[in-house]
């Protein structure tokens, strides 16, 4: 087997291209068998598996810069870079990262989760190269999906004013996470497609080459030629206006077209595009048929395909599209936008019954948020659908297009908190702080996923400002959610479990922990009061000032960063109504980067545990009684 000769990516150097074709067939089944086993970003790995040897062979990382724009199509340069024997252990806790790790490898160098920053960061490296009179080459590996963001369109725009030898691969598999959309990706179809340009070129090429060399100036002229056919017969020539070289497009399966293709980059002294067309999904049907189901899957059998999913209650996910569908039906304002995760949002049945009511806008969270404002400033009612971590892009739109002006639109915000395999690029642990301090925004979270029914409702209904509902990427707790949803008052909070002794402020996810840590307290003669903080902007002031009144030790309980959390809002509360002495213990994420691993176990790793919450608590509550 020739794959397990390769331990770096020297070792590919010697092989000729049939035994590059050979690795690459062992590699595609190794992808397969492994992912079988943890899960993982199959199907754009399968797409890539060509470019990836191809660069690897050509060029010499670390050395040569490659930048992988999101991460998603990596573990080909991971097998090739010396962890193919970690592979077990993809995804797993203090096991092998499923996105371009710097502490990782010497072959990383640069790490994304977020799609569109890898043409900047290529820009940065390639003056920073030439600044500092190396020459190393920079190389950048993105999506057509990804070219949809405008942080990459910024960074083309630079690039191709600056120069600078840098090489752009456009890995064009037609598809993101969900299939793209967008006036730029039916450009690329067109190029794809237009099989009479492909043709002439080549025979035009060809005819070029016949043509005996009797000087400079034929050949000037000639390439003045080729310019002036090519604005002729391409649909556009969008890239060459940037100031790129284009090169292709070219299939990204074949090794040796693949490989002449990045070698006649290579000679372009200034920035050049190769346009690579892959298939999502390549070698496994399965994946091929539904790239989309494949992009991101949990284990699976490899001869059915048939995925392995635990059988429980639904995801909040799942209720939420539900539930917007429920309220769509009463509501005709309600509009649904998504920055290109339909299915990951749960909106795809949406989509299917309200068509002209569902907006996927591609990977441009920015646009998703102010075009969600201009919806709402005349008089609909959009939701955005979005994950934590994604929102962190739109900040700026949130805070200046949509809470200065106080604008209705409402925030769905999935997979908050911990989010298990996808590590720290993609924790939603930030949210809270970086949404609670921005005037006019109303924040909740529910405790169990018919709460989050009846907050949905709650957020349709307000029509003064922007409000957001905050879930995480669980399932449910399996409690019934077939009651008539109705509108929660802003801002109160539920008592679930009385006590005067202490108080656990819990948001979300963190209530059976507290009512579990109650429990077991009662057995001690601690009676603890634990109160469902659903409402995490504005507080439940009355609730807050009645502890006070109590004298009652308060721990607050939340799945999100603790700096500028839930907890410290409850003390800035009683600090700005001059209430001191409170015994407080604020336990939230600490102030560091939590990594991959299962939200079990990253929740056991900063604390948020039922036997830390009774400790805590143990420690408060016997300084009362000594005092009384």
């Amino acid at each position: 087997m020739l794959l397990n000769q390769i331990h770096q990516p020297e070792d590919l150097k010697g092989l000729t291209v049939e035994q590059l074709e050979q690795v690459a067939a062992e590699t595609r089944k190794f992808l397969i068998e492994k992912l079988s086993a943890t899960g993982g970003h199959l199907a754009p790995n399968l797409g890539v598996v060509e470019l990836t040897i191809a660069l690897h062979y050509l060029f010499d990382s670390p050395k040569d810069k490659f930048i992988f724009d999101v991460g998603h199509q990596s573990y080909v340069h991971k097998i090739l870079t010396g962890r193919k024997d970690k592979f077990d252990t993809l995804r797993k806790y203090k096991g092998l990262c499923g996105f371009v790790k710097r502490s990782e490898s010497e072959h990383d160098v640069w790490e994304a989760g977020h799609s569109s920053t890898s043409l900047s960061a290529a820009m940065g490296m390639a003056v920073a190269r030439d600044l500092n009179g190396e020459s190393n080459r920079v190389i950048t590996i993105i999506g057509d999906g990804a070219l949809t963001g405008g942080m990459a369109l910024e960074a083309l725009n630079h690039i191709g004013h600056e120069k600078r030898k840098l090489m752009v691969i456009l890995n064009d598999n037609e598809m993101s996470i969900a299939p793209n959309v967008g006036a730029l990706h039916n450009y690329l179809g067109r190029i794809r497609s237009d099989r009479h340009y492909v043709k002439a070129k080549e025979e035009f090429e060809h005819l070029i080459k016949k043509i005996p060399a009797i000087g400079g100036t034929l050949a000037k002229t000639a390439e003045r030629l080729k310019d002036s056919f090519k604005y002729l017969v391409v649909p556009g020539v969008w890239f060459e206006e940037l100031g790129f070289t284009y090169l292709g497009p070219v299939d990204g399966h074949n090794l040796p077209l693949l490989l002449e293709a990045l070698k006649q980059a290579d000679k372009v002294n200034g920035p050049v595009l190769v346009h690579v067309i892959t298939l999502k999904g390549k070698g496994y049907s399965p994946a091929e048929a539904d790239s989309h189901k494949w992009h991101g899957i949990t284990p699976y059998k490899i001869e059915s395909g048939q995925v392995l999913k635990s059988v429980g209650p639904p995801m909040y996910t799942e209720v939420f599209g539900e539930t917007l569908i429920e309220l769509a039906r009463q509501d005709k304002r309600i509009v649904a936008i998504t920055p290109a995760m339909p299915g990951g949002s749960g909106l795809l049945e949406f989509a299917k019954l309200f068509p002209d009511r569902m907006y996927d806008v591609g990977i441009a969270e920015q646009h998703a948020a102010t075009f969600s404002a201009g919806l709402a400033s005349l008089g609909l009612k959009p939701v955005f659908a979005v994950y934590s971590t994604f929102l962190q892009r739109a900040y700026d739109q949130v805070v200046h297009d949509i809470c200065r002006a106080n604008l209705n639109v409402v925030f769905a915000i999935d997979r908050a908190g911990f989010v298990g395999p996808d590590g720290e690029t993609h924790q939603g642990v930030y949210d809270i702080a970086y949404l609670r301090s921005i005037p006019n925004m109303v924040l909740m979270m529910p405790k169990d996923e018919n709460e989050l029914r009846h907050m949905m409702k709650t957020a349709i209904d307000y029509d003064d400002g922007p409000i957001a509902v905050r879930y995480p990427r669980v399932n449910g707790l399996g409690v019934s959610t077939d009651e008539p949803v109705s509108p929660i008052p802003i801002g109160t909070w539920e008592v679930l479990r009385q006590g005067k002794d202490a108080a656990i402020l819990a948001v979300g996810p963190m209530i059976p922990l507290a009512l579990e840590a109650a429990e077991q307290l009662a057995k001690e003669g601690i009676q603890v009061r634990v109160v469902n903080a659903r409402f995490i902007k504005p507080m439940d002031e009355a609730v807050l000032m009645q502890l006070a009144k109590e004298d009652i030790p308060v721990v607050t309980l939340e799945e999100g960063a603790q700096m500028g959390g839930f907890g410290s809002g409850v003390l800035e509360y009683y600090s700005l109504n001059n209430i001191y002495g409170m015994r407080i213990k604020l336990i939230g994420v600490p102030d560091y980067f939590v990594e991959h691993g299962s939200v079990k176990e990253q929740r056991q790793e900063v604390g948020l545990t039922a036997e830390r919450l009774i400790t805590e608590l143990q420690s408060l509550v016997p300084r009362k009684k000594q005092r009384a």
